[in-house]
């Protein structure tokens, strides 16, 4: 899966302050690591040296254990000395053959070893009589010192790796902050909701981008209006002369015995295309309407009460099954929606079979079910799309204005709800209205 910007901007801010910051790190461990190891040895070294001249002063003296001890820098350092005449040392106790041999056969010598588990620095020195003197420094503090350095800096480095992801986060929601206000402006204009526009940038280089989209939203406004004045002019000027034909049609139809055979069937396809005709500009004018104003004023509704009500009109013979529910909406548009799904299915599926109502938790739910052939999986959303028709059921050829379920979906989502269709069992389809109910408090 590929990463979104904002995460691999944060990830190569991360990265990249981690990379830095380790470099930094790593090179500032091995200097200081370095300076001080060098300046114990050089410190040890002169402190070896010192000690090899008193030890040379009273190396055939009887005092010469009396003052290796307190020649000695600690409970943990060691001094040995080694003659032909024996060996003496003071501090903790190390075994000559603990020592590289090399550094007591060859001094002057240095070497960094561990003894019983210590660390620790041996200078070697020879001393008058054919004696050696060693001496053994403790690194402990030393250790100590530098792993408590390493610590520091890989602290400090996860933390700057994490500051940089925190900087990348910032800056790429600032700088993405523009995109995101884009892209939900384009949302809302595919939703419907022309009036969208992106605010004014002080950045030149965003104030050009946001100047074009607000035009080309502005641009796309004004032709939508123009499209659906248009449309509602044409319907206005065609509504008197199809009363004028609807009339006369109702006049033919009262004489239809008087008109046998081919004038009698051409009458029937005559009235049948007028009214469907009429239906449609009915439509258009209420879509262009819908396209041109935003009228809508809510209202607390009982939904139960008003689909029993649209139900009993015209189709008293479908079954309602509704418990209480009430929603805030538009009464005229709501009726609209209901007569709508009901006369799609009497058109396609030879009339509703039932009409439920409920509620689940803040969601009211209309369901129109049918006893009909279904609708396809892939027509199932292309059939809510403006004169998009379907096949015709039952009870003849009349296929509607392809604007019926156009009309369903511009009023429910106007009431901030969702449509869809889906499969009824054993057959037949299943029209679901969701709507924002209201809860009691």
């Amino acid at each position: 899966m590929r990463l979104t910007l904002r995460c691999r901007v944060t990830l190569s801010f991360g990265f990249g302050l981690l990379v830095v910051t380790s470099v930094l790190a790593f090179a500032t461990w091995n200097l200081a690591s370095g300076y001080m190891l060098r300046q114990r040895e050089a410190s040890a070294t002169r402190q070896a040296e010192v000690n090899v001249r008193l030890v040379e002063k009273s190396l055939s003296s009887p005092g010469l254990d009396e003052l290796l001890t307190g020649l000695t820098t600690g409970p943990d350092s060691s001094i040995l000395v080694l003659s032909p005449d024996g060996l003496v040392t003071a501090g903790r106790k190390v075994e000559p053959s603990q020592l590289p041999p090399e550094l007591v056969r060859h001094p002057p010598g240095r070497a960094r070893l561990t003894v019983d588990g210590q660390p620790v620095i041996a200078v070697a020195r020879p001393v008058a009589g054919n004696a050696v003197y060693v001496e053994l420094f403790p690194l402990q503090q030393l250790d100590r010192t530098s792993g408590f350095l390493s610590a520091v800096l890989i602290a400090g480095t996860i933390g700057s790796a994490l500051l940089g992801a925190a900087l990348g986060s910032w800056a790429s929601k600032r700088a993405l902050k523009p995109l995101a206000e884009l892209s939900s402006a384009a949302g809302r204009i595919a939703g419907g909701d022309l009036r969208a526009r992106l605010p004014d940038q002080d950045d030149p280089d965003l104030a050009a981008l946001a100047a074009k989209f607000n035009s080309t939203a502005s641009a796309l406004e004004q032709r939508a209006l123009r499209d659906a004045r248009f449309a509602s002019d044409v319907s206005h000027e065609l509504r008197s002369p199809l009363t004028t034909m609807v009339n006369a049609g109702a006049v033919l139809r009262r004489r239809r015995e008087h008109l046998p055979g081919t004038a009698g069937t051409a009458l029937e396809l005559l009235t049948s295309e007028v009214d469907r005709f009429a239906r449609m500009v009915v439509d258009l004018l209420e879509i262009s309407r819908d396209d041109q104003t935003d009228d809508y004023e809510p209202e607390e509704l009982d939904l139960s009460a008003l689909v029993r009500n649209v139900v009993a009109t015209r189709w008293r013979a479908v079954p309602v099954s509704a418990s209480p529910v009430r929603v805030r909406g538009d009464r005229r548009r709501l009726d609209r929606v209901l007569a709508n799904l009901m006369e799609n299915a009497e058109r396609h599926a030879d009339g509703a079979t039932c009409v439920a109502v409920r509620q689940s938790g803040d969601v009211a739910r209309v369901e129109v079910e049918d006893d009909g052939p279904g609708v396809p999986e892939a027509l199932r959303e292309q059939i809510f799309e403006r004169f998009a028709r379907g096949k015709p059921g039952s009870r003849g050829g009349d296929t509607g204005s392809g604007l019926g379920l156009a009309l369903v979906r511009e009023h429910v989502h106007r009431h901030h709800g969702r449509v869809w269709v889906e499969d009824r069992f054993p057959r037949g389809a299943r029209f679901v209205v969701e709507l924002p109910a209201i809860t009691k408090s």
